[in-house]
């Protein structure tokens, strides 16, 4: 079952999924979550599919979880929210043996992030923000968040982003490892589709087992991450933090979480 929410496209063995939701900054609702993970497991399991790309449509990644729709929905457990929406996401992009590249422009927060680094790759446009933004509304990193973003800059250095909510940028990004590549905002889809091309054209099985040792080797928790991120968020989701960073975020003030 397609979804306007989520636009697919094939090309030259590359799968170009693109999260279709310009008017909310393409932040995820059920339906464009449910979209991609029936996308990753039968569009992209396709044997004639080499590499995937992930992308946003319009100027933007991502802004993350719609919290909209999370207000709309107010009595669901963030618990069960997780586990049938970004835990098996995530679990999908690191189990898909072949690889994964985000082309990533404008903002990439909270949810998108955790998407965004569960992929292989990451290419950039210039200008890009990254956000984690959970701690904004008074929650705590999910989508694997917690366990990606420590692994690539440090603990540290995550623990300052998670507690301040300060975007950094792709030339930062860039220092830091999180992405591969970064470049013009008018180049991003055509250095995206090259490189998308020149991974398809390469050794993809032997990607696939890189892929899989990679996950062996430094993520064997991952599972176990996703299931206590979401415990985590159960305890934060009936906080009054979360109540009033939500209140705040809504309308469009600085949270007064004391």
């Amino acid at each position: 079952m397609t979804s306007p929410t989520l636009l697919i496209e094939r090309q030259d063995h590359v799968l170009t999924l693109t999260l279709n939701r310009p008017e909310r900054a393409n932040a995820f609702n059920l339906e464009m979550t449910r979209a991609l993970q029936r996308a990753l497991r039968a569009e992209a399991s396709d044997p004639d599919v080499r590499c995937v790309v992930l992308r946003g449509s319009g100027n933007y990644f991502s802004a993350g979880q719609d919290l909209r729709e999370m207000e709309q929905v107010a009595g669901e457990s963030y618990y069960q929210h997780l586990r049938q929406t970004y835990n098996p996401l995530i679990v999908q992009l690191r189990r898909l043996e072949k690889p994964v590249l985000a082309s990533l422009r404008g903002a990439v927060a909270g949810a998108a992030l955790g998407i965004a680094l569960a992929c292989d790759l990451r290419i950039a446009a210039e200008g890009t923000r990254f956000t984690v933004g959970f701690l904004g509304i008074g929650l705590v990193p999910d989508s694997g968040v917690s366990l990606f973003l420590p692994l690539m800059i440090g603990l540290g250095r995550a623990s300052a982003l998670a507690f301040s909510n300060v975007p950094f940028d792709a030339a930062q990004a860039l220092d830091w490892g999180v992405v591969n590549r970064v470049t013009s905002p008018d180049e991003l889809d055509a250095q995206t589709m090259a490189w998308a091309q020149q991974l398809a054209r390469g050794p993809v099985k032997a990607m696939g087992l890189t892929k899989r040792a990679f996950n062996h080797a430094l993520l064997p928790n991952l599972e176990d991450v996703l299931e206590y991120e979401g415990q985590l968020q159960a305890i934060a989701q009936h906080h009054s933090e979360h109540r009033e960073g939500v209140q705040a975020f809504m309308q469009k003030r600085p949270p007064k979480f004391y």
